[in-house]
């Protein structure tokens, strides 16, 4: 009996170790398997990489980006006893008032945004900070709703970035203006116009960075070989070809003469001839691309290439170099000029000057529309139509910008007609913009070579690496002997005829004027835009330039207006050794 009782005691005993045994097992189990909060060894994070700068060619920063932080906080972490120690340290780091601060904390418990614009060098000390006050228990825990302890503190998170620009207005609008763009609680910067949204795709960033590593007790990384980094790869720079030094002169050129001349807008382009490269293109009107107020829209686009008119005169010389270049006169042929008065079926034909008989390089020089106009019979529609596509009307530039404005010519069944055949030969019933006309008149300087405007000179990577920036293949417009005797006319035109106030002793100065009506409603007033359109070579530099006046109000010829602003660039020009004119002795130096 005793011994049954014993064995009893023993069963009942192993099977409690058995179920015990099953409990615990059963335990663990699921201690393993079911979802645990439990804290993580390694922490992470992420940077994001930022938009390349524009840099101008004497190596000036004209657009750049800075990185912006925001400052977030749990009310409920900070300490009550020690609130105003937090307010003090983080006004003083931080730069925001403290009375701000203070308003912030009040306005409501739990995470608070107490600045989105902090610094990256503010940024830095903050993190700093922020240690700093975990270690003196400025902040302390609480328990959530879950029953969770939470301890946050102040965190300095990247926010997004913001575009800068050091010099304010220089350069607008060709620069253009950015967008900000939030993505995924980042805001990004994305171009609009102009060279921001012409490299938008080389300027954007190419690779954000990461680390992921141990962490300590407080959350903070330790960086050792369990550590994983991933650097951040910024956008590429693009470098200009023109400097910032040239171009602040210029734009204060076309300030002045604006307010003098009482006009619209001045702009102009400064292009080295063999090269194509744009070193000056530059506006009277202008806008801080951070600020744009409602009195800046007009001022937006890069009129050079956004704006067509009706060129006028300045299309005179196109329009002989295609009579020389098929061999239909020369330069010698006499045409009769009706003395300043000619009847072409029912349109009146009138110069500002009455002359009988001029040579066909006169009627250039003299800018004579009844004497383009008879030349100008002689051309077949097509040929006229063909000659004016090629040289780049109706076509674009290939300037790297955007938005650029094509222009129109008439057709070629349109210039079949004498009278569309004579108001085109003098540049109406057309419009082109200034870089069109530029480009052509290039081809004069050029030897009859066409070359692809360029604005930006390479793209540079965050190692220095230099990638140029190709031109498009140049192209043989007209025949050099045609080229030359060109700018042989042109440079007459300045010595003899509408461009003398541009002559500059020491240098080859060649061009010419255009002044066309405005129209209006469907017909012309009595308003003006002025072109003046040349070259300005010394011994080692050849440039074409272009100057084109919109809607001058004290007086009106290009003579008066565009001609004195493209004498005033060449000058500065002159003054920053772009041009070097050739010295020239005087009697006494002569006589030895």
């Amino acid at each position: 009996m005793i011994n049954t009782n014993r064995s009893k005691k023993i069963v009942t005993l192993f099977l409690l170790i058995i179920i015990g045994f099953i409990i615990f097992l059963s335990v663990m189990f699921y201690t393993a398997v079911r979802d645990r909060h439990l804290p993580s060894k390694y922490t992470s994070e992420s940077t994001k990489a930022q938009r390349g700068n524009i840099i101008s060619q004497d190596g000036f920063h004209i657009a750049t980006t800075r990185k912006l932080y925001k400052a977030t906080v749990n009310t409920r972490n900070i300490d009550p006893n020690k609130k105003e120690l937090f307010i003090q340290l983080f006004s003083i780091y931080s730069g925001v008032p403290q009375e701000s601060i203070r308003k912030k904390l009040n306005s409501r418990k739990g995470t608070v945004v107490l600045s989105y614009l902090i610094d990256p060098k503010s940024a830095q000390y903050l993190k700093t900070l922020a240690f700093e006050l975990r270690r003196l228990r400025v902040f302390v825990e609480y328990e959530n709703s879950e029953g969770r302890t939470i301890l946050h503190g102040l965190n300095i998170i990247e926010s997004g970035e913001t575009r800068e620009y050091p010099y304010g207005k220089v350069l607008t609008p060709l620069i253009g203006y950015p967008r900000k763009m939030e993505v995924e609680g980042y805001t990004r910067i994305h171009g609009i116009k102009g060279l921001e949204k012409q490299y938008e795709e080389e300027l954007n960033p190419i690779q954000n960075g990461s680390q992921r590593a141990p962490r300590d007790v407080n959350g903070y990384m330790i960086l050792n070989k369990k550590s994983f980094t991933k650097r951040e790869i910024d956008g590429l720079d693009v470098k200009l070809n023109i400097p910032l030094t040239l171009q602040v002169r210029i734009e204060r050129v076309l300030k002045q003469m604006r307010k003098t001349l009482d006009a619209q807008e001045i702009i102009a382009v400064v292009m080295q001839s063999d090269s194509g490269k744009i070193i000056s293109l530059a506006s009277s009107n202008q806008f801080y691309p951070k600020a744009i107020r409602k009195r800046d829209y007009p001022s937006l686009n890069t009129n050079p290439i956004e704006y067509s008119f009706e060129p006028g005169s300045v299309l005179k010389p196109i329009t002989l170099s295609l009579l020389l270049e098929l061999q239909r006169i020369n330069p010698y042929d006499l045409v009769f000029c009706h003395n300043g008065r000619y009847k072409l079926g029912r349109k009146v034909i009138t110069d500002e000057h009455k002359y009988d008989w001029l040579s066909a390089e006169n009627i250039i020089v003299h800018s004579s529309n009844i004497g383009i106009a008879k030349l100008a019979q002689k051309l077949k529609g097509f040929e006229f139509h063909d000659g004016l596509v090629a040289f780049g009307l109706t076509q674009k530039s290939g300037i790297d910008l955007p938005y650029e404005k094509k222009g129109s010519i008439p057709s070629m069944k349109q210039l079949d007609a004498s009278i569309y055949k004579a108001t085109a030969a003098y540049g109406y019933g057309m419009r082109a913009n200034l870089m069109q006309l530029v480009k052509a008149y290039n081809a004069f300087n050029n030897n009859g070579i066409e070359v692809s405007p360029r604005v930006a000179e390479a793209l540079i990577d965050e190692l220095g690496t230099i990638i140029p920036i190709e031109n498009d293949e140049e192209r043989l417009v007209i025949s050099t002997s045609t080229a030359h005797i060109m700018k042989k006319i042109l440079i007459k035109t300045v010595n003899e005829g509408t461009g003398k106030k541009t002559i500059t002793p020491g240098l080859e100065i060649g061009g010419k004027t255009g002044t066309a009506h405005i129209a209006k409603g469907g017909r012309y007033i009595n308003r003006y835009n002025t072109s003046f359109i040349g070259f300005a070579n010394d011994e080692d530099h050849r440039y074409t330039i272009g100057v084109t006046v919109f809607d001058p109000k004290k007086v009106y010829f290009a003579s008066q207006t565009a001609v004195p602003t493209f004498k005033k660039i060449i000058d500065t020009m002159i003054n920053e050794e772009y041009l070097i004119p050739k010295k020239t002795h005087d009697r006494h130096n002569n006589n030895e």
